[in-house]
């Protein structure tokens, strides 16, 4: 009976939704294969220094964020699915070329390629999600999609470790090759894929400007994508910061880090559907949002009380504060993806996409340095101040989602606004 209730539990919720889980595990299984390895393979391989790692990445993300708006806009006008697999054969293209550079400069091109072409891959994909997806299955349909994501980052893991375990040249020449098979089986998956909405559009029509303002208008919009990336920022205290402080501010051992990563692996595979449970327009994602902040803020002051603790005190709560952190990323899961099926202009969905990753991007690109500064050298006062930033961004996002959805009421027409839920029932909730 157990065996038959947790198998029913890892249904998709669709067929379309578990087609949609297998293209996520594809692409994290060939993403997290290679990016495990790729410290090892720029620097050994690639022959760069760390410092010039680091630079390239720094240019490739300004390339992205640059990119992004742009990008969008390409996918709303040649439609999602037709620029998801371009992405995707794109990628698969950059990675098969990994091997062959030899230089910084060669380096810095190939980045930039990937961060631009992974642009128009995002955008494309969120499009597509929201526009295939019934309205009652997108949050459901997303959430199962993370758990699939988280799965197959966990077995690229294991594929890179193994890869670095052989501490072999060779192998390492392989890796880029295996994700870009990988990839070319991923945009094939994406091919057989059946047409969202936005994929019907005649060449006339494709050449004809969408009607109405675009994103960069939508005040709202602009400040509830700044919050959700400043929200995102619990992936700063669960990477950077947290870590930091253990292995510097307490007397846990460092072995320690490695469950910690392991238990927020295993809660967002198993847990993202239960998260989003509920969340069925924008008055549930803000209370989803207030869950996720206060999960953040009981994070921040679980572990800034470790630094008096000893031994397996100490243990006990730098692993449950780790375990809070990872709960305020699954329910702001949940209430982003609401977000991007109510408070965008259906018929820009692209566009809004690259804004969201712009706006998105500068409300957290602030918080290693910030935070990382603030925990450690202010102490508790610091903690404070990380959690008081969180407060202030919970506080200013619910005035700022009701002004993106009156922005649409004023700009989108009923019959278009009507596509703009993620419940059968009233969108404006």
């Amino acid at each position: 009976m157990i065996l038959s209730a947790v198998l029913r539990r890892a249904r998709p919720p669709s067929r379309l939704a578990g087609r949609l889980s297998l293209q996520s595990l594809l692409f994290a299984l060939g993403e997290g294969t290679f990016m495990t390895g790729s410290a090892v393979f720029f620097t050994q391989i690639v022959g760069l220094s760390a410092a010039q790692v680091g630079l390239g990445l720094t240019i490739a993300g300004i390339a992205s964020f640059l990119a992004a708006l742009p990008m969008g806009k390409l996918v709303d006008r040649f439609g999602p699915k037709r620029m998801w697999a371009v992405s995707a054969i794109g990628q698969a293209a950059m990675f098969s070329v990994w091997p062959f550079i030899t230089d910084f400069r060669g380096y810095v091109l190939m980045a930039v390629g990937m961060e631009v072409i992974g642009a128009l891959g995002q955008a494309a994909h969120g499009a597509y999600t929201i526009d295939a997806l019934p309205p009652e299955e997108r949050v459901t349909s997303r959430a199962y999609m993370y758990s699939a994501l988280n799965v197959g980052f966990t077995l690229g893991s294991l594929l890179g470790g193994i890869a670095l375990a052989f501490r072999s040249n060779d192998v390492l020449h392989a890796l880029p090759w295996f994700t870009a098979a990988v990839f070319l089986v991923n945009a094939a998956a994406v091919t057989r894929l059946p047409r969202a909405a936005h994929d019907n559009r005649t060449p006339m029509e494709r050449k004809v400007k969408i009607p109405g303002p675009g994103p960069l208008r939508n005040v709202g919009w602009l400040l509830t994508t700044f919050f959700t990336g400043v929200f995102w920022t619990n992936q700063v205290l669960l990477n950077v910061v947290i870590p930091l402080w253990l292995v510097e501010q307490t007397d846990a051992p460092r072995v320690l880090l490695a469950l910690l990563f392991a238990t927020n692996t295993v809660m967002c595979i198993f847990l993202p559907m239960a998260a989003a449970r509920g969340v069925t327009g924008v008055s549930t994602a803000l209370r989803a949002i207030r869950l996720s902040s206060a999960f953040f803020v009981i994070s921040c002051l679980i572990t800034l009380a470790t630094h008096d603790t000893v031994g397996w005190v100490t243990i006990a709560l730098v692993w449950l504060g780790h375990v809070t952190v990872t709960g305020a990323e699954l329910y702001l899961s949940a209430a982003t993806w609401t977000f991007e099926a109510e408070l965008m202009d259906p018929r820009q969905r692209g566009a809004y996409q690259g804004v969201a990753e712009m706006s998105g991007t500068l409300g957290k690109v602030w918080a290693p340095a910030v935070f990382t500064f603030l925990a450690m050298n202010w102490g508790t006062a610091g903690w404070l101040v990380i959690a008081g930033v969180i407060v202030v961004a919970t506080v200013g996002i619910h005035p700022s989602t009701r002004l993106a959805r009156r922005f649409l009421e004023r700009h989108v027409p009923a019959e278009d606004l009507a596509d703009a839920r993620v419940s059968t029932g009233t969108s404006a909730d």
